[in-house]
Protein backbone atom coordinates (compact mmCIF):
# COMPACT_ATOMS: atom_id res chain seq x y z
CA UNK A 1 0.00 0.00 0.00
CA UNK A 2 1.41 3.61 -0.43
CA UNK A 3 1.38 6.63 1.51
CA UNK A 4 -1.33 8.09 -0.56
CA UNK A 5 -3.84 4.53 -0.56
CA UNK A 6 -2.81 4.92 3.64
CA UNK A 7 -4.01 8.86 4.10
CA UNK A 8 -6.98 8.18 1.79
CA UNK A 9 -8.55 5.15 4.03
CA UNK A 10 -7.70 6.91 6.91
CA UNK A 11 -9.65 9.50 5.68
CA UNK A 12 -12.59 7.51 4.89
CA UNK A 13 -12.12 5.39 8.47
CA UNK A 14 -12.74 9.36 9.64
CA UNK A 15 -15.53 10.08 7.93
CA UNK A 16 -17.42 7.23 8.79
CA UNK A 17 -16.96 8.26 12.07
CA UNK A 18 -18.05 11.53 11.25
CA UNK A 19 -21.61 10.41 9.22
CA UNK A 20 -22.17 7.72 10.91
CA UNK A 21 -22.17 5.65 7.65
CA UNK A 22 -20.17 2.53 8.13
CA UNK A 23 -17.61 1.28 5.53
CA UNK A 24 -17.31 -2.09 3.44
CA UNK A 25 -14.26 -4.13 5.31
CA UNK A 26 -10.85 -3.10 4.15
CA UNK A 27 -9.62 -6.15 3.83
CA UNK A 28 -11.96 -7.06 1.33
CA UNK A 29 -10.27 -4.53 -1.21
CA UNK A 30 -7.23 -4.45 0.50
CA UNK A 31 -6.84 -8.33 1.51
CA UNK A 32 -2.88 -7.60 1.53
CA UNK A 33 -2.56 -5.16 3.97
CA UNK A 34 -0.28 -5.20 6.90
CA UNK A 35 -0.62 -5.02 10.67
CA UNK A 36 2.29 -2.04 10.00
CA UNK A 37 0.04 -0.56 7.31
CA UNK A 38 -3.34 -0.96 9.41
CA UNK A 39 -1.42 0.49 12.32
CA UNK A 40 -0.56 3.78 9.98
CA UNK A 41 -4.04 3.80 8.92
CA UNK A 42 -5.13 4.36 12.69
CA UNK A 43 -3.05 6.73 12.93
CA UNK A 44 -4.44 9.09 9.46
CA UNK A 45 -8.15 7.80 10.79
CA UNK A 46 -6.87 10.03 14.25
CA UNK A 47 -5.27 12.64 12.69
CA UNK A 48 -8.18 15.05 11.72
CA UNK A 49 -9.35 14.72 15.34
CA UNK A 50 -5.71 15.86 16.83
CA UNK A 51 -5.70 18.81 13.95
CA UNK A 52 -9.15 20.01 15.48
CA UNK A 53 -7.64 20.04 19.13
CA UNK A 54 -8.26 16.80 20.60
CA UNK A 55 -5.02 15.30 23.00
CA UNK A 56 -3.95 11.68 22.97
CA UNK A 57 -4.67 10.88 26.74
CA UNK A 58 -3.95 7.24 26.55
CA UNK A 59 -4.07 3.86 25.02
CA UNK A 60 -6.37 0.89 24.31
CA UNK A 61 -5.57 -2.56 24.36
CA UNK A 62 -7.59 -4.96 22.50
CA UNK A 63 -8.00 -8.61 21.27
CA UNK A 64 -6.46 -9.71 24.50
CA UNK A 65 -8.93 -13.13 25.19
CA UNK A 66 -7.88 -16.52 23.66
CA UNK A 67 -11.18 -16.07 22.35
CA UNK A 68 -11.56 -12.91 20.40
CA UNK A 69 -7.79 -14.25 19.09
CA UNK A 70 -8.95 -16.85 17.62
CA UNK A 71 -11.90 -15.19 16.42
CA UNK A 72 -9.78 -12.62 14.07
CA UNK A 73 -6.59 -15.78 13.81
CA UNK A 74 -4.12 -13.39 15.48
CA UNK A 75 -1.68 -14.81 18.41
CA UNK A 76 -1.38 -11.27 20.21
CA UNK A 77 -3.56 -8.00 21.17
CA UNK A 78 -4.02 -4.93 19.67
CA UNK A 79 -4.14 -1.44 20.59
CA UNK A 80 -5.59 2.21 20.03
CA UNK A 81 -5.21 5.73 20.90
CA UNK A 82 -7.82 7.23 23.67
CA UNK A 83 -8.91 10.98 22.63
CA UNK A 84 -9.47 13.42 25.34
CA UNK A 85 -12.80 13.82 22.68
CA UNK A 86 -13.62 9.92 24.06
CA UNK A 87 -13.99 10.39 27.73
CA UNK A 88 -16.40 10.65 30.14
CA UNK A 89 -16.67 10.74 34.06
CA UNK A 90 -18.89 8.74 35.79
CA UNK A 91 -22.34 8.63 35.12
CA UNK A 92 -22.11 10.31 31.67
CA UNK A 93 -24.63 10.44 29.19
CA UNK A 94 -23.84 9.48 25.56
CA UNK A 95 -26.03 9.66 22.53
CA UNK A 96 -26.55 6.23 21.22
CA UNK A 97 -27.17 8.39 17.76
CA UNK A 98 -23.27 9.56 17.43
CA UNK A 99 -22.48 6.33 17.37
CA UNK A 100 -23.17 2.85 14.89
CA UNK A 101 -23.22 -0.18 16.49
CA UNK A 102 -22.11 0.48 19.89
CA UNK A 103 -21.14 -2.08 22.59
CA UNK A 104 -19.84 -1.91 26.10
CA UNK A 105 -16.39 -3.87 27.58
CA UNK A 106 -16.04 -3.40 31.66
CA UNK A 107 -12.42 -2.94 31.84
CA UNK A 108 -9.48 -2.12 34.64
CA UNK A 109 -7.86 1.37 33.74
CA UNK A 110 -4.12 1.99 34.47
CA UNK A 111 -3.70 5.63 35.71
CA UNK A 112 0.42 5.78 35.38
CA UNK A 113 2.52 8.02 37.66
CA UNK A 114 5.64 7.28 35.96
CA UNK A 115 6.82 6.79 32.40
CA UNK A 116 7.20 2.80 30.58
CA UNK A 117 9.38 2.29 28.14
CA UNK A 118 9.97 -1.10 26.53
CA UNK A 119 11.25 -3.49 25.73
CA UNK A 120 11.57 -5.70 29.06
CA UNK A 121 8.57 -3.95 30.75
CA UNK A 122 7.65 -6.56 33.05
CA UNK A 123 4.38 -6.89 35.79
CA UNK A 124 6.10 -5.39 38.60
CA UNK A 125 6.86 -2.52 36.78
CA UNK A 126 4.06 -2.13 35.16
CA UNK A 127 2.29 -2.31 38.74
CA UNK A 128 5.18 0.17 39.76
CA UNK A 129 4.70 2.93 37.66
CA UNK A 130 0.95 2.99 38.33
CA UNK A 131 -0.64 5.60 40.28
CA UNK A 132 -3.74 4.00 40.65
CA UNK A 133 -6.47 1.53 38.58
CA UNK A 134 -9.93 2.65 37.88
CA UNK A 135 -13.36 0.62 36.92
CA UNK A 136 -14.19 1.68 33.46
CA UNK A 137 -16.97 0.90 30.44
CA UNK A 138 -15.02 1.12 27.37
CA UNK A 139 -17.19 1.81 24.83
CA UNK A 140 -16.37 0.63 21.27
CA UNK A 141 -18.03 0.96 17.78
CA UNK A 142 -17.23 -0.25 14.39
CA UNK A 143 -16.74 1.88 11.24
CA UNK A 144 -16.90 -1.33 9.24
CA UNK A 145 -20.36 -2.17 8.29
CA UNK A 146 -21.87 -5.20 10.87
CA UNK A 147 -18.20 -5.78 12.63
CA UNK A 148 -17.30 -7.71 9.80
CA UNK A 149 -13.78 -7.23 10.95
CA UNK A 150 -10.91 -9.22 10.58
CA UNK A 151 -7.88 -7.67 12.83
CA UNK A 152 -6.34 -5.34 9.67
CA UNK A 153 -9.56 -3.58 9.76
CA UNK A 154 -10.31 -3.39 13.56
CA UNK A 155 -6.46 -2.08 13.93
CA UNK A 156 -6.83 0.43 11.13
CA UNK A 157 -9.98 1.52 12.79
CA UNK A 158 -8.50 2.48 16.07
CA UNK A 159 -9.11 -0.57 17.71
CA UNK A 160 -12.64 -0.04 17.41
CA UNK A 161 -12.27 2.92 19.96
CA UNK A 162 -15.46 4.90 20.44
CA UNK A 163 -15.72 6.10 24.31
CA UNK A 164 -14.39 5.59 27.53
CA UNK A 165 -16.09 6.23 31.01
CA UNK A 166 -13.86 6.24 34.00
CA UNK A 167 -15.34 5.42 37.90
CA UNK A 168 -15.18 7.68 40.59
CA UNK A 169 -13.17 5.32 42.63
CA UNK A 170 -9.43 4.73 42.27
CA UNK A 171 -7.03 2.28 44.37
CA UNK A 172 -3.41 1.91 44.49
CA UNK A 173 -2.60 -1.63 42.19
CA UNK A 174 -0.63 -3.17 44.90
CA UNK A 175 -3.13 -3.39 47.59
CA UNK A 176 -5.61 -5.18 45.38
CA UNK A 177 -5.09 -8.38 43.58
CA UNK A 178 -5.82 -7.53 40.08
CA UNK A 179 -5.72 -11.04 38.57
CA UNK A 180 -8.98 -12.53 40.82
CA UNK A 181 -10.72 -9.05 40.56
CA UNK A 182 -14.31 -10.23 40.15
CA UNK A 183 -16.38 -7.72 37.90
CA UNK A 184 -19.96 -7.73 37.09
CA UNK A 185 -21.35 -6.00 34.61
CA UNK A 186 -25.44 -4.40 34.95
CA UNK A 187 -28.35 -3.32 31.42
CA UNK A 188 -31.03 -1.57 32.69
CA UNK A 189 -30.82 -3.66 36.40
CA UNK A 190 -29.86 -7.04 35.24
CA UNK A 191 -26.99 -8.60 35.51
CA UNK A 192 -25.55 -9.42 31.55
CA UNK A 193 -22.09 -10.42 32.39
CA UNK A 194 -19.43 -11.33 34.85
CA UNK A 195 -15.30 -11.67 34.41
CA UNK A 196 -12.23 -11.71 36.03
CA UNK A 197 -9.30 -9.59 35.83
CA UNK A 198 -7.87 -12.83 34.44
CA UNK A 199 -9.54 -12.55 31.44
CA UNK A 200 -7.17 -9.85 30.18
CA UNK A 201 -4.11 -11.89 28.94
CA UNK A 202 -3.95 -13.82 32.14
CA UNK A 203 -3.61 -10.64 34.96
CA UNK A 204 -4.47 -6.81 33.34
CA UNK A 205 -0.69 -6.27 33.89
CA UNK A 206 -0.07 -8.31 31.63
CA UNK A 207 -1.71 -6.23 28.82
CA UNK A 208 0.12 -2.81 30.02
CA UNK A 209 3.09 -4.75 29.56
CA UNK A 210 2.78 -6.11 26.41
CA UNK A 211 1.97 -2.58 25.05
CA UNK A 212 4.55 -1.12 26.70
CA UNK A 213 7.25 -3.98 24.90
CA UNK A 214 5.43 -3.61 21.57
CA UNK A 215 5.55 0.20 21.66
CA UNK A 216 9.35 -0.07 22.63
CA UNK A 217 10.16 -1.65 19.43
CA UNK A 218 8.72 1.53 17.20
CA UNK A 219 10.76 3.79 20.37
CA UNK A 220 7.53 5.07 21.49
CA UNK A 221 6.92 5.07 25.31
CA UNK A 222 4.13 5.27 27.43
CA UNK A 223 3.90 8.08 29.47
CA UNK A 224 3.26 9.33 33.32
CA UNK A 225 -0.51 10.79 32.82
CA UNK A 226 -1.53 8.50 30.39
CA UNK A 227 -4.37 6.21 30.89
CA UNK A 228 -4.46 2.58 29.40
CA UNK A 229 -7.68 0.57 29.05
CA UNK A 230 -6.01 -3.08 29.91
CA UNK A 231 -8.85 -5.20 27.94
CA UNK A 232 -12.56 -6.97 28.42
CA UNK A 233 -13.04 -8.74 31.24
CA UNK A 234 -16.03 -10.53 29.86
CA UNK A 235 -18.12 -10.29 26.50
CA UNK A 236 -19.19 -7.15 25.13
CA UNK A 237 -22.56 -5.91 25.82
CA UNK A 238 -24.48 -4.15 22.37
CA UNK A 239 -26.32 -0.86 23.83
CA UNK A 240 -28.85 1.49 22.51
CA UNK A 241 -30.77 4.40 23.36
CA UNK A 242 -32.18 4.15 26.58
CA UNK A 243 -30.24 1.52 28.41
CA UNK A 244 -28.30 2.11 31.73
CA UNK A 245 -24.86 0.39 32.37
CA UNK A 246 -23.23 -0.35 35.71
CA UNK A 247 -20.09 -2.02 36.29
CA UNK A 248 -18.74 -3.70 39.67
CA UNK A 249 -15.31 -4.51 40.46
CA UNK A 250 -14.33 -6.02 43.77
CA UNK A 251 -11.61 -4.23 45.81
CA UNK A 252 -11.93 -1.34 43.33
CA UNK A 253 -15.12 0.12 42.73
CA UNK A 254 -17.86 1.13 40.02
CA UNK A 255 -18.81 3.23 37.40
CA UNK A 256 -22.02 3.80 35.10
CA UNK A 257 -23.16 5.20 32.11
CA UNK A 258 -26.57 6.01 30.19
CA UNK A 259 -27.84 6.01 26.71
CA UNK A 260 -30.01 8.66 25.35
Amino acid sequence: MSTFEIQKIGQQLHQALQSGEPLAPLTDSHPDMTLEQAYAVQLAMIQPRLDAGAKVIGKKIGVTSKVVMNMLKVDQPDFGHLLSDMLYSDGGVIEASSLIAPKAEGEIAFLLKEDLQGPGVTVADVLRATASVMPCFEIVDSRIRDWKIQIQDTVADNASAAAFVLGDSAVDPRNVDLACVGMTLEKNGEIVATGAGAAALGHPANAVAWLANTLGKWGIGLKAGEVILSGSLAAMVPVQAGDQLRISLGGIGSASVRFV
